[in-house]
């Protein structure tokens, strides 16, 4: 007995695609403050830890983090994208960002990324060596986590669960995503739990 027709313009191998589940990633976070004398120089160690751990690397201003659930969701939708050959990035590190601003535009979403001087930031590490469409090696986390925390100027405790140990800035969060006065006053849920939503229509608008 042969199966129902996957239709026109959509090949066997897409629906099986759509269907399996994809790894949903290791994540671990390394919170704290970072004295970034130069920027470029910043980024070109995390992507040395990268190449010496095979983990996915991402750096995040912590103003505009709400929690760690934000940033393990947005892993693991872009480990989704990624192996249904979705991604609009090319570097998972970049997919990531994309779901943890809620938007495609690259340009846009970088803002959420690190910048110059002292200040408050997470750094995500993230394993994506089961990801189909991934093309990493498997990662060593706790390397790369203490590689990110010798870059630290206060690494800080690492979170295990949805609190960080740095404090989001809610004005500018609320700049950055877009939310309004009346969106909060019609949620029931909190300023974080509308960034959340942020990830989830970006996915459902693919």
């Amino acid at each position: 007995m042969t199966g129902a027709s996957p239709g026109p313009g959509r090949p066997r191998s897409s629906i099986a695609a759509d269907e399996a589940p994809a790894p949903v990633p290791s994540v671990r976070l390394v919170a704290g403050t970072f004295a970034i004398d130069d920027l470029d120089a910043f980024l070109a160690d995390l992507d040395d830890v990268a190449a010496a751990t095979g983990a996915v690397v991402q750096a995040f201003d912590a103003d505009l983090v709400v929690s760690a659930t934000q940033l393990r969701e947005a892993v693991r939708l872009a480990a989704r994208s990624v192996a249904r050959g979705e991604a609009v990035a090319r570097d998972p590190g970049v997919e990531i960002l994309l779901y943890a601003a809620g938007r495609r535009q690259i340009d846009r979403a970088l803002e959420l990324g690190v910048s110059e001087g002292d200040g408050a930031a997470v750094v995500l590490v993230a394993e994506f060596g089961d990801v189909p469409g991934a093309d990493r090696p498997s990662a060593d986390l706790d390397a790369a986590v203490e590689s990110v925390r010798t870059l630290a100027a206060d690494p800080g405790d690492e979170p295990d669960g949805d609190a960080l140990p740095t404090a989001f800035d809610p004005d500018r969060v609320r700049e950055f995503y877009g939310v309004t006065d009346r969106e909060l006053a019609a949620t029931t849920g909190s300023l974080a739990d509308v960034v959340r939503e942020r990830a989830a229509l970006l996915d459902v608008e693919k």
